[in-house]
């Protein structure tokens, strides 16, 4: 059982869904703050190029199906062209509207 991208609790997090599921780079960019870090599987990584490769150029999309810490932590269902499909957890720091950190990571 999903739950639908609108009725995702934090109103920032449910931007940056919304960006990743429509191919939106603009968008992605928006609700980043200018400085904003990330990591996957516990290792600190380049901002621009890995959501270019995980998510843009191979298609990317989140189903989320849970979520907790107020909409801040997501248990998703991940899947683009070059990984297939997999079970990811995210968690989002958010500084004044927008995302300064999200870690990701099989779940």
């Amino acid at each position: 059982m999903s739950i639908q991208v609108n009725r995702l609790s934090d109103p920032t997090v449910r931007a940056f869904v919304t960006a990743v599921n429509t191919n939106d780079q603009a968008a992605f960019q928006a609700v980043l703050t200018p400085d904003a870090t990330m990591s996957d599987d516990g290792s600190d990584r380049d901002v621009a190029d890995w959501t270019e490769r995980e998510i843009f150029s191979s298609n990317g999309h989140m189903e989320v199906e849970n979520e907790s810490d107020g909409g801040r932590a997501l248990i998703v269902s991940y899947r683009n062209d070059t990984w297939g499909e997999m079970r990811t957890k995210w968690r989002f720091d958010v500084d004044g509207g927008k995302v300064s950190r999200f870690e990701t990571g099989q779940a």
